[in-house]
């Protein structure tokens, strides 16, 4: 496990600032269980301050304000990945931080939205600079390949449908995993050798980030996020089986029990699917 400081330095400060980034944050929502979110727009303003740039709206938002404990990861296109835990203070509408945000080319130049809302975070710890494990993680999605089918469930019925199937399977595709701690933070690692067993099974090798997967107790609940470079991203979640032997490897298993679209314009949960209501005021 990295080592933990709680200041962000100056060539940090820097680091964040591009759009092109993978920015996550992980919350906890109203009964208790992990989220995760897409927010590129994550930078440290500070030593000790993140802020997120709100421009669509999204659960995580809404989450944080109810439960201000929250993590992070921030991966630029170097693939150097940070860590950490932060608080949700305040909102603003203005400001320096906003008028920063709305300056940048992604957001000044955009004819259909801009930053409309500044959150304002304090750090609580952060993790040092990390390089992803390639050899570990490639080491674990061949494990994983080779495994996962000892944990299909023989099921007919589908959850993931196959676009969102297909991501999970892409081993270009970045995966992270998250759950509450016991400190109430939601913990997030990445996981990029995760795989779908099938439709209703996710399986993986603890071969990289072994330390930190091994501590998911046994029947936790878990929330999975995997996207592409082609920013195609899917949010699941469910319960951690545990850790068992398939085809003479080690595999852990996460049965699928909620899944969401997290991409714009339209957010929202697919299953277990929702009734479609008409709209009646307009």
């Amino acid at each position: 496990m990295p080592e933990k400081k709680i200041a962000f330095d100056a060539d940090e400060i820097e680091a964040f600032k591009p759009e092109e980034k993978i920015g996550l944050v992980a919350s906890v929502n109203p009964e208790g269980r992990p989220h995760i979110s897409l927010i590129t727009s994550i930078q440290a303003a500070g030593p000790t301050l993140l802020t997120l740039g709100e421009f669509c709206k999204g659960k995580s938002k809404e989450f944080i304000q109810k439960n201000r404990k929250v993590g992070f990861s921030i991966m630029t296109l170097d693939r150097k990945i940070w860590r950490g835990k932060a608080k949700w203070t305040h909102f603003r509408k203005e400001g320096p931080e906003f008028e920063a945000y709305n300056n940048l080319p992604m957001f000044r130049y955009n004819a259909y939205f801009g930053i409309n809302t500044v959150h304002y975070l304090d750090l609580v710890e952060k993790t040092e600079r990390e390089d992803l494990p390639l050899a570990n993680i490639v080491y674990a999605s061949l494990l994983t390949k080779i495994a996962k089918g000892g944990l299909r469930t023989g099921s007919a019925e589908r959850i993931l449908r196959p676009f969102a199937e297909d991501i999970f399977n892409r081993l270009d595709a970045l995966k992270f995993i998250s759950w509450v701690s016991d400190d109430g933070f939601p913990a997030i690692v990445p996981m990029l050798q995760c795989q779908a067993a099938d439709s209703r099974r996710l399986a993986f090798s603890p071969k990289a980030y072994k330390n930190e997967l091994k501590t998911i107790p046994k029947g936790k609940e878990v929330a999975v996020f995997a996207i592409t470079m082609k920013m195609e991203d899917v949010l699941i979640r469910g319960k951690f089986l545990g850790f068992q032997n398939s085809r003479f490897t080690e595999i852990g298993g996460i049965d699928i029990e909620w899944v969401y679209n997290s991409m714009p314009p339209c957010h929202g949960q697919i299953y277990p699917e929702v009734e479609l209501k008409p709209v009646v005021n307009f």
